[in-house]
């Protein structure tokens, strides 16, 4: 996908989409990507955590091939979510940079909670 954007592989997600009720914004369309997107986050720990218990700490090529593969699902899985909602991800993915961008401006990167 050379030149993507996140609205051309939200689209191109629509042709892999076979579970229930896909690409009609249900409640079990949702529940589905939701829940999909926690397992293969939960995926990308784990392959994470063999590389501390298995691979001495270091990111194998074997690994880090995993690691992209894991991670190429999750954003599958934020990308259906996004468009199951209605919702556009450029215009997420901008929203979240530009708030990032004011916590560091404001020096409050570092800490916890959502209204820093």
């Amino acid at each position: 996908m050379s030149g993507a954007t996140f609205g051309g592989y939200v689209a191109a997600t629509r042709e892999t989409a076979i579970y229930k009720d896909a690409l009609s914004g249900s409640l079990d369309a949702i529940t589905y990507t939701v829940l999909g997107l926690a397992g293969e986050a939960g995926e990308v720990a784990n392959t994470y955590k063999k590389v501390l218990r298995d691979d001495d700490s270091d990111i194998t090529p074997e690994r880090e091939e995993q690691m992209r593969g894991e991670l190429g699902d999750v954003l599958w899985y934020v990308a259906r979510i996004s468009d199951e909602m209605g919702w556009d991800l450029e215009a997420i993915a901008r929203a979240n940079i530009a708030k990032l961008r004011s916590r560091k401006e404001r020096d409050v990167l570092k800490g916890s909670g959502a209204d820093r």
